[in-house]
């Protein structure tokens, strides 16, 4: 059984539909905690389970790797396989990101390598892209540059607004993460092989 850690800083939809296909013991992995850098809505979803939750928040540190390092903690102490970013809008400094890679992952809306960073449903509306999407990929020392490890293609509508292409880019990505973790779970992914 593949033990799962997931980090949130929203609403936590990601987070929801793992949780539900976890909830399957024949699914293969499990989800053991959920953090965030918030008080964020998403940690309801891990309550409703009865799973673990934890708040590290950047504010309550005087740098980015020693809130990084009590991050890290929190995560190690309940020995994950993996390490899933759900919508966690947070930068993570070089000594996180090489604790735990390749085992560490995240999900972005848009086909990388277009569109990284923190607008990408935005970016791709201003370049009149005629198609986007997801990509989950491992989290390297770079900013959504890491190895590709899933994609799927969102055609971008002519009277699509950015919460309607996002809307409909987050069916996507939910469906594209649970079949992902499954998959790493089973053993048709493997991770260590993508890594740089």
């Amino acid at each position: 059984m593949l033990s799962v850690v997931v980090l949130i800083s929203g609403s936590g939809s990601n987070l929801k539909a793992l949780l539900d296909a976890t909830d399957n013991p024949l699914f293969g992995a499990k989800v053991v905690a959920v953090g965030s850098d918030n008080p964020a809505d998403g940690l309801a979803h891990a309550e409703h389970y009865g799973i673990p939750t934890f708040v590290v928040s950047p504010s309550a540190f005087d740098s980015r790797e020693k809130w990084a390092e009590v991050l890290l903690a929190n995560i190690n102490h309940f020995k994950p396989d993996l390490v899933v970013l759900a919508g966690f809008m947070r930068i993570l400094p070089a000594n996180f990101v090489s604790a735990l890679s390749p085992n560490l992952i995240n999900t972005h809306p848009s086909l990388l390598p277009a569109f990284p960073g923190g607008h990408a449903v935005r970016d791709a509306l201003n370049a009149k892209a005629s198609v986007t999407g997801v990509t989950i990929h491992v989290v390297d020392e770079g900013v959504d540059t890491g190895p590709h490890i899933a994609q799927a293609s969102v055609p971008v509508l002519a009277e699509d607004s950015e919460y309607d292409l996002h809307e409909r880019i987050k069916v996507v990505e939910r469906e594209l993460l649970v079949a992902t973790v499954k998959d790493i779970a089973t053993k048709k992914i493997h991770l260590p092989s993508l890594a740089k």
